[in-house]
């Protein structure tokens, strides 16, 4: 289904050129009025709205005002002339997604905000659908992302969730693989058993081997009565070790005869007891490699890579990483009872440039220690982790001074300095890397570096 636009300016040319700029790409609604924006709005969801300052008996920023109010969650971008930027920089503060200057010169730049603006409100209706649908799967995870890569993994999870098979999740740390873990648990036949999981490289051994064993009463210093392991509480479910490359040769040893078996003594006796468990394992090393270097049992490898998955790293999933900003967003607004947001643009050019080494859990973290912070309002580059941000602080505070004393020239000059050169030292240099980063065409981007010197030649 195309999106629904609602475009609201009194200059004919206007609206005019952005329904023509747009296509066959959306579904363009225009109003010349409030009034006639007021009544579209009733009657139509809209993906985004393109509102001008200056209507006919109505300022275009109370009219946003009067429809957030409504849909608090609506994206919109106010479109104004160069002597209301003052408004334009408010409607910004108060969590409009832009502002874009008339006349337009780079319609180019205008469609690719456009498309970004498109692009949050998607993740919005995505979150929401997910936890619709989360409501409905008892005790299924909820997984943000509908990048390539992504789509490939959860296809691949569909195929053998409902088999009983193992399942060997490889990928970087902070990936995710716990989630996926549970998510496999819940699309299992075995759903509606039991679900454990263990790191094994957070535990020593000892301690780990009485955790999957269980032992009798008496078997060491401390057992002062007898426990059941996760060996035997997972009969009957799936049983998820973490990080199994950590786990020592003799516990490899013993893991193997159970799943050989299907049977297993606790610690401090010899009566074997039965157990049928589905086991699902996680490594954030190559196996493969363990193996070669002599560090895991070539047997239990082969015992346990039945079905292999290799989870993406973020760096990898393209247009995620904003919907998995907005999703941790909304759930730290509504732990931390927050309003913080939305993200403006060079925020969320901030976290897409970001490399994130500790993937969606340092995204995780990066927006819970945000939100932990602010009291509320738009969030920007500059309150970011300062490792999330390739913009330095002076450079970004440009765009919205504390007072406007700035005439618009200065403020925007200043602010498109700060921002190319952060974009380019993001990108490593590389112009073609800056330009997919903003969503800006590349002979455009050029030609704006080349106008402040950023740089000198293609």
């Amino acid at each position: 289904m195309l999106p629904k636009i609602l475009v609201v300016d009194d200059d004919r040319y206007t609206r005019t050129l952005i329904e023509q700029m747009l296509g066959n790409s959306a579904q363009v609604h225009l109003a010349s009025d409030g009034d006639a924006a007021r009544e579209l709005f009733a009657v139509h969801d809209f993906n985004l709205v393109l509102m001008d300052q200056r209507l006919p008996r109505h300022q275009g920023l109370d009219l946003l005002r009067e429809f957030r109010a409504q849909r608090p969650r609506m994206v919109a971008i106010l479109m104004t002339g160069f002597a209301d930027v003052r408004d334009a920089v408010a409607a910004v503060r108060e969590g409009l997604f832009d502002y874009l200057t008339k006349p337009f010169e780079d319609l180019e730049a205008l469609e690719a905000v456009i498309g970004k603006a498109l692009e949050i409100d998607a993740a919005y209706r995505e979150i929401d659908s997910l936890r619709s649908r989360l409501a409905k799967t008892s005790g299924a995870p909820m997984v943000v992302g509908q990048s390539a890569a992504m789509a490939r993994l959860l296809g691949q999870i569909q195929q053998v969730a409902g088999l009983d098979t193992t399942v060997l999740l490889e990928g970087e740390s902070g990936t995710g693989k716990d989630v996926m873990a549970k998510l496999i648990h819940a699309h299992s036949q075995r759903a509606d058993q039991a679900f454990l999981e263990v790191n094994c490289g957070g535990l020593p051994e000892s301690l780990l081997e009485s955790l999957l064993f269980g032992y009798e009463k008496g078997a060491f210093t401390g057992a002062a009565q007898a426990s059941a392991g996760y060996f035997e509480k997972a009969n009957g479910g799936n049983l998820f070790l973490d990080e199994i490359a950590d786990m020592s040769p003799k516990l490899q040893s013993s893991l193997l005869r159970v799943l050989q078996d299907h049977s297993f003594c606790r610690i401090g006796s010899t009566q074997p007891r039965s157990t049928d468990f589905r086991l699902i394992c996680a490594t954030n090393r190559s196996l493969a490699g363990e193996v070669k270097a002599g560090r895991f049992r070539e047997d239990l490898y082969y015992r346990i890579n039945v079905v292999a998955m290799q989870l993406p790293p973020l760096r990898e999933r393209e247009g995620d990483i904003f919907r998995l900003a907005v999703h941790f967003l909304e759930f730290f607004n509504a732990k931390f009872g927050k309003q913080c947001g939305p993200f403006s643009p060079a925020a969320l050019a901030s976290l897409e440039a970001h490399p994130w080494p500790g993937n969606v859990r340092e995204l995780r973290h990066c927006i819970e220690r945000v939100v932990a912070l602010q009291s509320g309002g738009v969030i920007d580059a500059v309150h970011l982790c300062p490792s999330c941000s390739p913009f330095a602080v002076s450079d970004t505070h440009a765009l919205i001074p504390p007072a406007y004393e700035l005439a618009y020239q200065e403020a925007r000059a200043g602010f498109e300095q700060g921002y190319l050169k952060g974009l380019l030292a993001a990108a490593s240099g590389n112009v073609s890397e800056a330009a997919r980063l903003s969503g800006i065409p590349r002979q455009n981007l050029y030609v704006r570096m080349k106008r402040w010197g950023i740089v000198t030649e293609t």
